[in-house]
């Protein structure tokens, strides 16, 4: 039997599903490397219309042809992606409490936490590379480190990077309050338009923040300098509070006009490079 009322009410069902779908699909890949290829897809799109269009027959047929191995070729580019997905649609229990509440990646007590660490270990020049998450999760990065799943506090983060230590190589994922791994091992930087000067730490930094969402934090060990990578770009931070300013942007969407009471000193930061 027709009924007009539920079926306005299941189209409208129908298009809110999709729309909800199409959302986390873009979500999944803001800020990543799939977005690349995305774009590449679109102007292959583009290409075959136009050389249909133009005429250009010889073109025309190889992009065609191509067209048959796209569906392999789409699986194994954006396999990453299909596999935090995956993980995605799987976490049913949380996916309510996440679309009902605000998206705040660290708590306030945890960012000034990650500030004064960051900033004992610039004056004492101890190499450091902090990974925040934010919406893509690094769980294959975590995998290859040392699990240590402890309350981010700034004398763990102290501990962990302190020169002759067993887990002060490599990289400390964060995850919201916890420090998740240690001694992780990140992919580096392919862009050869990096400055000569920086290391293999501001690499993995830049490399890490160009496949993902994160903000990688990453302090020199010659020079105590601090910067942050975001979306594959490097920003030099010259003072604490510039730099919880950006984790307060980036991680709370909120500027810091009302200081923490445990909020460090804002002392002054050499620059990169």
């Amino acid at each position: 039997m027709f009924v007009p009322g539920k079926t306005a009410l299941v189209t409208v069902i129908d298009i809110l599903l999709v729309a909800y779908i199409v959302y986390r699909l873009l979500k999944l890949i803001r800020g990543t490397r799939a977005w690349r290829v995305v774009l590449a897809v679109a102007v292959f799109i583009v290409a075959l219309v136009l050389s249909d269009f133009l005429e250009f027959k010889a073109v025309h047929y190889i992009l065609e042809k191509a067209t048959l191995l796209s569906p392999v070729a789409l699986v194994i580019l954006f396999l990453p992606e299909l596999r935090q997905a995956i993980d995605g649609f799987a976490r049913i229990g949380s996916w309510s409490e996440k679309f009902m509440t605000a998206e705040v990646s660290l708590s306030a007590n945890v960012l000034e936490e990650v500030v004064a660490a960051v900033t004992e270990m610039s004056d004492q020049r101890t190499g450091a590379l902090l990974i925040i998450e934010r919406g893509s999760r690094l769980d294959d990065i975590a995998a290859n480190g040392v699990p240590v799943k402890a309350q981010v506090t700034a004398p763990l983060l102290g501990a962990i990077f302190n020169e002759g230590g067993p887990l002060h190589d490599g990289a400390v994922i964060i995850r919201q309050n916890l420090a998740l791994a240690a001694a992780c091992r990140l992919p580096l930087s392919e862009n050869t338009k990096l400055d000569p000067h920086f290391h293999m730490r501001h690499r993995a930094a830049i490399g890490i923040s160009e496949q993902s969402d994160c903000v990688a934090i990453v302090i020199s060990e010659e020079r105590g300098s601090v910067a942050v990578a975001i979306d594959g770009r490097v920003h030099k931070v010259p003072s604490a509070k510039e730099l919880r300013d950006i984790l307060n942007q980036e991680l709370r969407g909120s500027s810091t006009k009302k200081r923490h009471r445990r909020a460090t000193p804002d002392r002054k930061v050499k620059k990169v490079g």
